[in-house]
């Protein structure tokens, strides 16, 4: 007898959402087991098709991952997803021109058509953008098919290198609209370099002070003006650095902090925490710990763009120990209720989402409510995204991130998605101008 197509469709989904899940857990076996039964159930199942050719692109099986965004293709001739995914295949391939065709197909499809078209378009306008700029793109290795550790991934060494020449560009089928000019000279470019990893009351961290060497050094190479670069840093350290820091971006055009260390969520506010936090109760965050409204404030005197960028987004570690008080429940009027009744404080995973304005950006590692990885080789793997792109030429910023996004979910197998918070008006801005 044959199932109602409505309860094959529902089974098919299941069997989608349970692969999604299990590639979530860094278990990518598990995830094409489950991707396989629901395109045995379905074999029209784009989306299947789709996240079983991206699990078999995370792990190196590119020829097959090709085969499957072609039947995804042929079921829905419009998916972006799937000319995403096949142009990743063919650029690690080396397959440049197929990779390019397919990124520029991105680009004139109906970017509302479905709930991944804008991200599909981003990625697709940000991969062409590196193509044209010349510069070598690097080279992601495969990610495990199960991992081992479901708090940090293998990755490689990374050195910091002087932007490349470009070649010349070459065109695109696809004309975007026309872009807001770029200034000639970014003007005076600072940045504030933190890597906190001897914790002293918690578990070091093995990455921050590597991950904060590394970019500091990418941010002189590529022109910065001035460049502190600041380790283990308690409390008192912190605020100092910060107070420094604001006097400089007030005669500066672009002001950067970069941070690497421990951050925690606490009542929708997201906090810095220092070498020397106890952190014993979750009322003691406000005391001990830096919010990152005061970190914005520091940079509030530049005249083009601010920007912080968090690899901050690690479990809280001081959970464990941290006695949650309560707070009076307020009422609407701001009268405190009556009774005992009591709201202990949120304490989120990961950090919270913020709200940006004006000329600024904030970069997540890992977006709100995610946990970031460590990295086995030394160095986070959104700290080795970021030395490896920012020397790109010819990158617009948002672009740039948007690359350090998708190098992330690569090396991931899509287990930590960085984020950017903000748009910036005006003049397109570059860390490295084309040539």
């Amino acid at each position: 007898m044959t199932a109602p197509s409505g309860s094959i469709s529902k089974n098919a989904t299941a069997y989608t959402g349970r692969g999604e899940t299990n590639r979530l857990k860094g278990d990518l076996e598990a995830a094409i087991i489950d991707f396989n039964r629901a395109i045995e159930i379905n074999p029209g199942a784009a989306l299947a098709l789709v996240y079983r050719a991206d699990a078999r692109r995370y792990v190196g099986e590119l020829d097959r991952a090709i085969v499957d965004y072609n039947a995804a293709l042929a079921a829905r001739p419009d998916f972006p997803l799937a000319f995403v995914g096949r142009g990743l295949a063919h650029e690690k391939l080396g397959h440049i021109e197929q990779a390019r065709q397919d990124f520029e197909k991105v680009t004139g499809l109906n970017p509302y058509q479905y709930d991944t078209s804008a991200g599909a378009l981003r990625t697709a306008r940000a991969r062409l953008a590196a193509l044209d700029s010349g510069a070598p793109q690097p080279v992601i290795p495969p990610a495990p098919k199960k991992a081992v550790n479901q708090y940090s991934i293998p990755t490689p060494d990374v050195v910091s290198t002087p932007a490349a020449p470009p070649s010349p560009p070459q065109k695109t089928v696809q004309a975007e609209k026309p872009r807001p000019k770029a200034s000639a000279s970014p003007g005076r470019r600072i940045a504030l370099v933190i890597g906190n990893s001897a914790y002293r009351n918690v578990g070091a961290l093995a990455n921050p002070q590597k991950d904060a060497e590394g970019i500091a050094s990418s941010l002189r190479r590529i022109g910065f003006d001035d460049v502190v670069l600041a380790v283990d840093l308690s409390r008192e350290k912190l605020l100092e650095a910060l107070r420094s820091f604001a006097d400089r971006a007030e005669k500066s055009d672009w002001a950067m902090v970069y941070y690497a260390g421990h951050g925690i969520e606490v009542n929708g506010q997201n906090y810095l925490i220092p070498v020397d936090a106890r952190l014993a109760a979750d009322r003691d965050v406000q005391f001990e710990a830096i919010p990152t409204d005061q970190v914005m404030a520091a940079l509030e005197g530049a005249r083009k763009l601010r920007l912080i960028v968090l690899d901050a987004c690690r479990d809280n570690p001081f959970a464990p120990q941290m006695r949650k008080t309560t707070v009076p429940v307020v009422e609407a009027s701001g009268r405190s209720a009556a009774g005992d009744r009591a709201a202990t404080r949120s304490i989120g995973r990961g950090l919270g989402e913020v709200r940006v304005s004006g000329a600024s950006l904030v970069v997540f590692a890992a977006k709100h409510g995610q946990v970031a990885l460590d990295g086995e080789g030394g160095n986070s793997p959104f700290a080795v995204a970021m030395i490896q792109r920012i020397a790109t030429p010819g990158v617009e910023i948002n672009k740039l991130f948007r690359l350090v996004r998708d190098d992330v979910m690569e090396a991931t197998a899509g287990r930590q998605e960085p984020y950017t918070y903000g748009s910036l008006p005006g003049e397109d801005l570059f860390f490295v101008a084309s040539n």
